[in-house]
């Protein structure tokens, strides 16, 4: 463990004033002021030179596990993890490396990390001990200035008891009542995407589906989660979503200076005079004053009696669990990444649609046999009527196993512990990695990285796509840290890709566009995905 900068400080000032007094043949340098400084650069060189190369090459625990090749010895792994999209450099390992279920790599100045690669490792790390394993403090700083320190953020038993609190608003019979604002707001984004292509000025049908599906999953979070219909559909330039735009807007320069900002305490990163954390403050400024507002008007309709509801706000307040500022933090956990997720599973379904037009056809033809009366204006839908749909369900199963919005995530070790039987020191990121274990040929075969719905459609696979361990999808993650809102965002995942494919031909706007991968919070194509619609709704009807 890292001795404190201010020890190292006070230790070099004790022991000058000891040579400067009783021994002076051994000061290392004339005058108080400048001994005190060399002894000090002299602790912090040694410091490092242990903690970068002397101690994680010769002396850690860690260093006999399986680790991938090419590691520098200053740098580690990081040179390949900077380079390559979020997520690629351990779906190379998973495969690649021979592991019993812990793969060891290094990181920037060889910081260690552990990545677990077989379902053992993984039920350990999610479900038997997953209190012993929390999220790194740097990430949570990082993560709660934009999200807030809610549900997502929470450790130990202020988790267990905000997940209690929380769950009314997520359970499995409320989430189907939920299906008619769902499908009402995929008619709504439909609609308007129709509306956009008819009146375009140059006659273009192309469209940037990535906003599109922002606006649309911004609105449905909005309404379903706090009763608040941000109209973010018909008005693109709404102040919540402009914002969201801004701070999901990731490029590599700002990836670099993230990295370099890691690097620094917390208080000094974010007090930088830098352009992103000016963007950063002011988004975070009107996500919090929206928050507030919404409080403030839920709890003038919850004292007259007006409403009562199930939707995510009622519910945390109702529950007297939650302080004002404890609620801000929640709305704008659920803000964030209530939307930017499905946004993301959405922009990839689309993708993977126009790479397979058989797959497109063959699900336009399920969704507008079974659902008729829905696709009309103004249909409703209930939740059993998109549920049996196994071809939509085949295909949303297998975009979300191929592109996980949030391809890794990382824990810590909060004490020293074993996996696999493996020692693994206190303080040890760990790292779960959904996309290489979504694709892994050891869980899923040698097709584990082609897209293939049928691989969900053959009897009894409907919800394991025929991998043998509940294990093999890490989308949502597992046990009492699992997403509380998955089955929430499955449901409008569903209604949103059930409307769109049912009203849209879609194509790429360049024949054979392969997309790259753009990090962040959320993984999402690289520099956009902008297709080609066609309008096959009134086509249909009149055939």
């Amino acid at each position: 463990m890292a001795v404190p900068k201010r020890f190292l400080l006070l230790a070099a000032a004790a022991w000058t004033w000891f040579s400067q007094r009783y021994a002076p043949a051994v000061a290392v340098s004339q005058g108080y002021i400048k001994n005190t400084i060399a002894l000090f650069a002299i602790a912090v060189f040694i410091q490092l030179a242990w903690s970068i190369v002397i101690h994680p090459l010769f002396l850690s625990p860690l260093r006999h596990l399986p680790s991938p090749p090419d590691g520098h010895f200053l740098l580690g792994h990081f040179r390949r993890i900077y380079k390559d999209p979020t997520g690629e450099p351990q779906r190379d390992w998973i495969d690649n490396v021979p592991n019993d279920g812990v793969l060891y790599y290094r990181w920037l100045f060889n910081e260690p990390r552990i990545l677990v690669t077989n379902p053992k490792a993984i039920g350990e790390v999610l479900v038997t001990r997953s209190y012993e394993f929390v999220k790194p403090g740097r990430l949570r700083k990082g993560l709660g200035r934009l999200l807030g320190v809610g549900i997502l953020l929470a450790e130990g038993d202020e988790h267990k008891r905000q997940r209690k609190a929380l769950m009314p608003a997520f359970n499995f019979r409320h989430v189907k009542d939920l299906y008619p604002i769902f499908w009402s707001k995929s008619q709504e984004f439909t609609d308007k995407l129709a509306e956009t292509i008819k009146s375009s000025p140059d006659g273009s049908s192309v469209v940037e589906i990535g906003h599109w599906a922002s606006r649309a999953t911004l609105d449905i979070i909005g309404v379903a989660g706090m009763g608040k219909d941000f109209d973010a559909i018909s008005n693109p330039s709404n102040e919540l979503n402009e914002t969201y735009r801004k701070i999901f807007a990731g490029a590599r320069g700002a990836q670099l200076i993230q990295v370099l900002l890691n690097l620094l305490p917390h208080w000094v990163a974010v007090n930088l005079p830098l352009a992103r954390n000016d963007i950063i403050g002011n988004a975070v400024d009107t996500i919090k004053k929206v928050a507030r507002d919404l409080i403030h008007d839920k709890r003038e309709k919850l004292q007259s009696g007006e409403a009562k509801g199930m939707d995510i706000l009622s519910v945390a307040m109702e529950s007297g669990g939650f302080s004002d500022e404890d609620l801000v933090n929640q709305l704008m956990t659920f803000l964030a990444a209530g939307h930017e997720t499905t946004a993301s599973a959405m922009s990839w379904a689309v993708y993977l649609l126009c790479q397979n037009p058989d797959v497109q056809t063959r699900l336009r033809q399920e969704i507008r046999t079974e659902l008729p009366e829905a696709l009309q204006p103004g249909g409703q839908i209930s939740s059993t009527e998109i549920d049996r749909l196994p071809y939509l369900n085949a295909v949303l199963q297998e975009t979300t196993r191929i592109y996980p919005p949030v391809p890794l995530t990382l824990r810590e070790t909060a004490h020293d512990t074993t996996i696999q039987s493996h020692p693994v020191p206190a303080g040890t990121t760990v790292v779960i990695c959904p996309w290489a274990i979504n694709t892994s040929t050891h869980l899923w075969g040698p097709d584990a990285r082609s897209f293939n719905p049928d691989r969900w459609m053959q009897p009894g696979t409907a919800n394991t796509g025929g991998a043998e361990s509940n294990y093999a999808i890490t989308t949502f993650l597992h046990g009492p840290r699992s997403c509380i809102g998955m089955q929430f965002a499955k449901a409008e995942f569903a209604c949103l890709v059930a409307g769109l494919v049912g009203r849209f031909e879609m194509g790429f706007e360049v024949e054979g566009h392969v997309a790259g991968i753009q990090g962040g919070i959320t993984a999402r194509p690289k520099g956009g995905l902008r297709v080609r619609l066609r309008d096959v709704g009134e086509e249909m009807e009149k055939a």
